[in-house]
């Protein structure tokens, strides 16, 4: 069952990837940066309902997916899913060290935290690892912040579809 799920988040990553290029095609700056990013939601939301591991490992499975239609060096294609892999992992790990407790899914605030940590760490990363290993590829203050914000808007706009979907299908409250 888990290989199963992980099969399938790591195709939705790829279909939202790919949905996201059609979609926000006039709103893209390049390949990697796009004004709304919806996979930046999914990498979230593997972690969250998959638990760190098997939610990394969908989102590392969506990468390599995703590598194939990338016009980009194997070598970067792989940093750069590594990059998105580990995100949310931080993002995480911060959210439990600043507030002692797990994330509560049905919580507005705390998948509102997520999604803003989540949109800068991410950038971050993907910055810092094409400024070391890929001096070609241009890096900006401005694209950095372009980055940010696309991810911020996919992410915010998962999380909404997730509180609307937890909240209309009851799945976190006890049943009788």
């Amino acid at each position: 069952m888990n290989l199963i799920l992980i099969g399938s988040f790591s195709a939705l990553y790829l279909a939202i990837h790919l949905l996201n290029s059609l979609l926000f095609q006039s709103i893209e700056i390049t390949s990697h940066v796009s004004m709304v990013y919806l996979p930046a939601f999914l990498r979230l939301f593997n972690v969250l309902v998959l638990g760190a591991v098997r939610g990394s490992f969908a989102t590392l499975l969506g990468g390599l997916l995703v590598m194939k239609y990338l016009n980009e060096p194997t070598v970067m294609g792989l940093l750069n899913t590594v990059c998105s892999m580990c995100g949310p992992l931080l993002a995480l790990l911060l959210f439990r060290v600043r507030f002692q407790r797990p994330v509560n899914l049905s919580s507005l605030p705390d998948l509102v935290l997520l999604a803003i940590a989540c949109s800068v760490i991410n950038p971050f990363l993907h910055h810092a690892t094409w400024s070391v290993f890929d001096p070609a590829h241009p890096v900006s203050a401005a694209q950095l912040f372009q980055m940010v914000v696309g991810d911020f808007m996919g992410c915010l706009i998962g999380v909404g579809l997730m509180k609307f979907t937890v909240q209309r299908l009851n799945l976190l409250t006890p049943r009788a």
